[in-house]
């Protein structure tokens, strides 16, 4: 079974991210709910920020209820993990992620899973 990694599920407000999150973090997002029958996370949408996950997750507040979030050691940790948990998770047949995740303009990285460049 596909693991987040990751810390949650909290409430999506700006209150309870910045009682987490403190700006200038890189690191990892999950945007979600919780199954009224499962009484578990369900997976709506992944994410990254290479420079402020704080700022990052308060552009989906109002849109969704919970968030799960991990930090990353580096740009390049979270662009990989981005990707691991966008193919785990379903990718755009069951994700609100319109498209796979993209690297930095000319960083060169690939995806973990796919090869795919940006």
């Amino acid at each position: 079974m596909a693991s987040l990694e990751m810390q949650g599920a909290y409430d999506l407000t700006n209150a309870k991210i910045d009682e987490l999150i403190s700006s200038a973090q890189v690191g990892n997002y999950a945007i979600g709910i919780i199954s009224q029958k499962t009484n578990k996370f369900v997976v709506k949408y992944v994410g990254r920020s290479e420079t402020d996950l704080n700022a990052r997750l308060k552009q989906h507040v109002g849109k969704h209820p919970k968030f799960k979030f991990s930090f990353a050691a580096s740009p390049h940790e979270a662009f990989e993990k981005v990707c691991r948990n966008f193919h785990d998770f379903g990718g755009i047949k069951k994700l609100f992620n319109n498209v796979h995740p993209t690297p930095p303009a000319d960083s060169g990285w690939k995806c973990p899973c796919c090869d795919r460049l940006g």
